[in-house]
């Protein structure tokens, strides 16, 4: 696709459908397995950085988040003025370099410093990633680009804690953050020899008037703000799982050496639940399988709660039970954001900033909330992630007025 083309009325890659899908996933891949390689290497780092307390280590993670986060409100609105590549390839590059400073790290603090910084340059496989496929797409074939693209993504957290255990069999946790720096290097080469500028027509000014305009209409309309609250709510959840279940699978039921196997198996039920979605949305629509999502999650999270009291709780239900949520997460967060991205065609690199800069930053501050509450216990977990749902679910009943579970 020529970058004069109109992305919305051809509805299609700007080459082939599987490597555009692969290339996005990806992308996304790159910011997830900045968080899931460093599960392993948790108490290395402590111990290594003087580290005392494992609620303290989390922040090597929830900080990143945070970064991940706040970085959006800059990627979006600078691809809008100046292009999808140029923004993409200058974030590749610092991302490379922000692990690379990880890496060299002499202290826990110069650590944070880096991991912050190699947040918020990552941010922009987000933001830039969903402005490209909104670019290309819209509706129901968005949301079915996303789901493919997650199923594929979606590897990265499958195997990131597997990788990260073997590269400690071969060296340090700082050799962790070398490997995703030239990692990031051979997805920069790729997308810079392949990916087109998909941005069509005429380059919005970079000006504090336009982006006031921008972030006014991203947070004036309903579904943006509406969806973009809801899937704000399941990222506090989902990250408070990813902070905290190396110390639950450790200290709660001493399986620590499982935790890869915990990990895939969960992360592959939100694999496959993006694949559910990808087959189905086109039929059932994004709002019936994203409220049926979040209503049985709330299902699923009482149970948890009402086991943890009855003292039934087991390693292998915990993983069942979480396998579970994760495929509600997975039907959930695509659909989502193809509702929030619906009328935002004309501003999606500000649009999808601003919506991910909530999601991702608020999500990652509710989700170490949650995280810092762990005292032994997964009961934290399990009423953090009920409540999060039960928020979810009545910010869509007002997005809606009400008119929940519609095929449309």
């Amino acid at each position: 696709m020529s970058a004069t083309s109109s992305p919305d009325s051809r509805n299609m890659a700007p080459f082939g459908f599987r490597e555009f899908v692969v290339m996005v996933a990806s992308l996304m891949a790159l910011g997830a397995i900045g968080v899931d390689t460093m599960l392993p290497a948790l108490p290395a780092i402590g111990e290594r950085l003087g580290v005392a307390t494992e609620n303290e280590r989390q922040y090597v993670i929830a900080i990143y988040l945070i970064g991940l986060g706040a970085g959006q409100l800059i990627h979006g609105p600078l691809a809008d003025r100046f292009g999808r590549r140029p923004v993409m390839m200058w974030a590749l590059f610092l991302y490379g370099i922000g692990n690379a400073v990880a890496a060299l790290s002499g202290s826990f603090h110069l650590l944070l410093i880096a991991r912050l910084l190699g947040g918020v340059a990552v941010a922009a496989t987000r933001v830039v990633t969903i402005a490209i496929v909104r670019d290309c797409y819209s509706g129901r074939p968005m949301a079915r680009v996303m789901s493919l693209a997650i199923i594929v993504f979606m590897i990265a957290p499958v195997l990131a804690p597997t990788l990260g255990q073997f590269i400690l069999l071969f060296g340090s946790w700082r050799l962790i953050f070398s490997v995703i720096a030239v990692l990031t290097a051979i997805v920069l080469v790729w997308f810079a020899l392949r990916m087109p500028e998909t941005l069509a027509g005429e380059r919005l000014p970079f000006s504090v008037a336009r982006l006031v305009e921008g972030y006014r209409t991203t947070l004036t309309d309903r579904w943006s703000l509406g969806y973009t609250l809801a899937g704000t709510a399941l990222q506090g959840a989902l990250f408070a799982y990813i902070t905290s279940v190396q110390q639950i699978v450790t200290t709660v039921f001493d399986a620590g050496k499982h935790l890869n196997l915990v990990f895939a198996g969960t992360a592959g039920m939100m694999a496959l639940a993006n694949l559910l979605n990808s087959r189905l949305v086109m039929r059932l629509g994004s709002r019936f399988l994203s409220h049926s999502a979040v209503a049985f999650l709330i299902l699923i999270s009482s149970v948890n709660v009402v086991t943890w009291v009855l003292g039934g709780e087991s390693l292998n239900l915990f993983v069942a039970l979480q396998a579970l949520t994760m495929g509600c997460f997975g039907l959930a967060n695509a659909n989502f954001n193809a509702m929030a991205m619906q009328d935002m065609g004309e501003i999606a690199g500000t649009a999808s900033s601003v919506q991910g800069f909530i999601s991702v930053t608020f999500g990652a501050v509710i989700g170490m909330g949650i995280g810092q509450s762990f005292a032994g216990t997964t009961l934290p977990l399990h009423v953090g992630t009920l409540c999060c749902a039960l928020v979810t679910l009545g910010i869509i009943a007002i997005t809606e007025r009400g008119r929940l579970f519609r095929p449309h």
